[in-house]
């Protein structure tokens, strides 16, 4: 009785221990398809600034590269987005240039491995994002 006790913990700990589920990458867009919603857009955006900096904490640059690149795609999208509210549609084609140019930055940086402008870049990117929140008052 007292090994299938034991073994009965043992089991607990060992399935209490699974790891989380990796993140599915996302599919790149298609450059002459129809506009996408802008709010998918900036989610879209938004997982690949997170999945940039769960990368560089793991100091896996080629990962940050990619997540850059996507960055960047997102951005050219986000400038012939569908259904941009009102307080962005002045400033979208500045406010999407700059992430593409934050995108390009982080890519350089992920290029050569420099954890301070990575750092940097990163910062930005999250901030510009966030700036471009539909729901941003």
């Amino acid at each position: 009785m007292r090994r299938l006790y034991m073994f009965s913990i043992v089991c607990l700990a060992v399935t209490g221990c699974a790891l989380p589920p990796e993140q599915v990458p996302l599919k790149p867009l298609p450059e002459d398809g129809p506009a996408q919603p802008y709010a998918d857009l900036i989610t879209r955006a938004r997982v690949q600034a997170t999945a940039a900096n769960e990368a560089f904490y793991a100091n896996q640059w080629s990962d940050i590269e990619d997540a850059a690149r996507g960055l960047e795609q997102t951005a050219r999208h986000l400038g012939k987005a569908a259904d941009v509210p009102l307080k962005h549609k002045d400033t979208l084609a500045t406010e999407t240039g700059d992430l593409s140019k934050e995108a390009s930055d982080l890519q350089k940086a992920a290029k050569n491995h420099d954890p301070m402008q990575t750092t940097d870049a990163l910062q930005r990117i999250n901030l510009q994002v966030r700036a471009l929140r539909p729901d941003n008052p």
